[in-house]
């Protein structure tokens, strides 16, 4: 009945915490609008108010001030002083951590991949490993070959080539499934279809959805983790006062425990800001699901209308009367006009064939920060201007924060910033479970209790078993045959089944070897991954020095960080080898159930 308690209020806090911030956020949209404020500023600003009051909430209901536990002993023991601030921090960072660690590196691995998902597709799609800069060629000849690949296609877009993908891109659907095909720009030619979703299309996705998408709960579970990684970087803030002198005190040659704390502070400290940004600008991304009801309040549930006025998104029926399709090239220059320069990254084309057409173009963010595509809508056939939209000032805000954590934008120290802060999550991460680990081990088992053991098989297979499984998917694209099929099942995802059966493996090995499963999966990483660089070079002819030559930069760097993250690997099992003790066994199921809701009864208390 006491953890029950205790995972009820909990579940109160964290529930009851929302439902106060989307209630506020709902009435102050509906409060603003009817003041003067533009329906689609209102919902903005109120959604990334109602996060902040969210965050507020939760730090003040999980660390509110409350007695320690009673000391056993007669009834003349003095009642124990209430537990201070940094106390009631610790154990919110503590817990927090233990519970969502797992999740969160699983976010943070794929985000850090994502930095350089187009690279990581130059890798995985071999047939597009063309050296940029090619001339696009005209808009209009990739329209009338889209249409010669997909006859009567009627709504389709394509992305001109870019820097980071120096290929055409084109999409369309077919009987609900999205086709994509590929040009080179110097032929024109179709490539070879790549039989891979790649990294823009798996590990991107699964970086903010998790790639479940019923009901959308992998993108409200990620929202989850963002909040608790806010709420981790504040109290980490409170605990650690003295944050500039624990920055130089790194202890790597103590024990396994010191040094995991000294490395994880080191980690946290250095990389605050980005620890602190990358969450907040991940929920505001999502604000219209996450506060669904600020939206509804102000525009009375109309989507359409919001979608209009907060993204420029425009559409019109088809007049059910034949046209035919003007001159894209023209609608494009005008649009280059209108933007003032920049560069052209999207067009799309509806009602084609339809004296009814749109085309929609979109700016690219390659040289700005903002995710502000400037949208502008034509008239398929007359070719005259239908809409313009340009984001209102806190619009534009939303979209300079989302471009922020998506970074598009071409500047590469900057981009490598991004990656080196998403790695130092990952430490961070990873170093906090393994003190939590060492720092109960021995009080564990002696109590005969396997928490330890539980969330050490979690953690290995989030953590290395993540790690593992990624490195499995680089060799399963080397080595699947083009056209591979098996139970119905296309050689794409066949792909994304290697890797989550090898995920899944990971964590079965885990609650198998215990302890010895952190080394044993690091030796697996260290083989597979440099394996992976011999089978590019085998399957394509491509090693570093020849994909340099070539004018794939992107090829060389991905087989580079693999060897790199091989060699870590190794070097990472070789420590371990000397710090973690041989454990073995198996779980059992009362120890099972008391490790899984002692995170929760130690978080509220009282």
């Amino acid at each position: 009945m006491r953890v029950a308690s205790i995972l009820l209020k909990v579940l109160l806090v964290v529930l009851g915490g929302y439902a106060v911030s989307a209630a506020a956020s709902a009435g102050l949209a509906l409060g603003l609008a009817r003041l003067g404020m533009a329906r689609g500023e209102s919902v903005v600003l109120s959604s990334l108010l109602g996060f902040l009051l969210l965050l507020g909430i939760w730090l003040w209901a999980f660390s509110r001030r409350r007695p320690a536990a009673a000391a056993a002993g007669s009834k003349r023991t003095p009642a124990p002083a209430p537990l201070g601030i940094g106390t009631r921090m610790a154990e919110l960072h503590t817990w927090t951590g233990v519970v969502l660690g797992g999740l969160l590196f699983a976010i943070f691995w794929m985000g850090t991949l994502s930095v350089f998902d187009r690279e990581i597709d130059r890798w995985l799609m071999p047939a597009t490993r063309v050296p940029a800069g090619a001339p696009p060629g005209s808009l209009e000849e990739r329209v009338q070959q889209l249409q010669q690949l997909a006859p009567g296609q009627q709504s389709f877009s394509m992305q001109p080539p870019s820097q980071r993908v120096p290929v055409w891109t084109l999409r369309w659907e077919e009987q609900g499934e999205t086709v994509v095909r590929h040009l080179d720009p110097r032929s024109g030619q179709v490539v070879a279809p790549v039989g891979t979703y790649g990294a823009s299309g798996f590990f991107f996705p699964f970086h903010f959805s998790l790639q479940l998408e019923w009901q959308r709960i992998g993108v409200w579970l990620v929202g989850l983790a963002g909040m608790a990684l806010l709420l981790l970087g504040i109290t980490g803030v409170v605990i650690h006062r003295h944050l500039i002198r624990e920055l130089f005190t790194f202890r790597a040659h103590k024990s396994l425990s010191r040094g995991a704390l000294d490395l994880h502070t080191t980690a946290g400290v250095l990389a605050l800001p980005f620890q602190l940004l990358m969450p907040l600008t991940g929920l505001i991304i999502f604000f219209s699901i996450f506060f669904p009801g600020t939206w509804q309040a102000a525009y009375g549930g109309d989507r359409g209308a919001f979608n209009r006025e907060v993204f420029g998104n425009y559409q019109r029926p088809k007049a059910n009367q034949p046209g035919q399709l003007g001159s894209v090239d023209a609608m494009a220059r005008e649009a280059l006009q209108r933007w003032g320069g920049g560069e052209l990254a999207f067009v799309r084309v509806r009602n084609a064939g339809d004296a009814a057409a749109v085309v929609e173009l979109r700016r690219g963010s390659f040289q700005q920060v903002a995710l502000q595509p400037d949208p502008i809508y034509f008239d398929g056939v007359t070719g005259q201007l239908l809409s313009h939209f340009e984001h209102p000032p806190i619009g534009r805000l939303q979209r300079f924060l989302s471009g922020m954590h998506f970074v598009q934008f071409d500047h590469w120290p900057l981009r490598w910033l991004y990656f080196l802060g998403g790695l130092s999550g990952c430490v961070l991460i990873v170093t906090g479970l393994l003190f939590w680990l060492e720092a109960r081990r021995r009080q564990h088992a002696r109590q005969s209790v396997l928490g330890v053991r539980v969330v050490e098989a979690l953690a290995i297979g989030s953590v290395t078993g993540m790690i593992l499984s990624t490195c499995a998917f680089f060799v399963a694209n080397r080595t699947l045959p083009a056209g591979a099929l098996l139970a119905g099942m296309p050689r794409a995802r066949l792909e994304l089944c290697v890797f989550y059966l090898v995920w899944l493996a990971s964590f079965g090995h885990a609650a198998l070897r215990g302890g010895r499963a952190w080394r044993e999966q690091c030796w697996a990483i260290a083989v597979l991954a440099p394996s992976a660089v011999a089978l590019n070079w085998l399957t394509t002819g491509d090693h570093v020095l020849r994909a340099l030559a070539r004018g794939v930069p992107s090829v060389a760097g991905v087989d580079v960080l693999l060897l790199l993250g091989g060699a870590c690997a190794a070097a990472v099992a070789r420590r371990l080898r000397r710090a973690l003790p041989a454990q073995s066994g198996s779980l059992q199921g009362r120890a099972l159930q008391g490790a899984a809701l002692a995170p929760a009864k130690s978080l509220v208390e009282g």
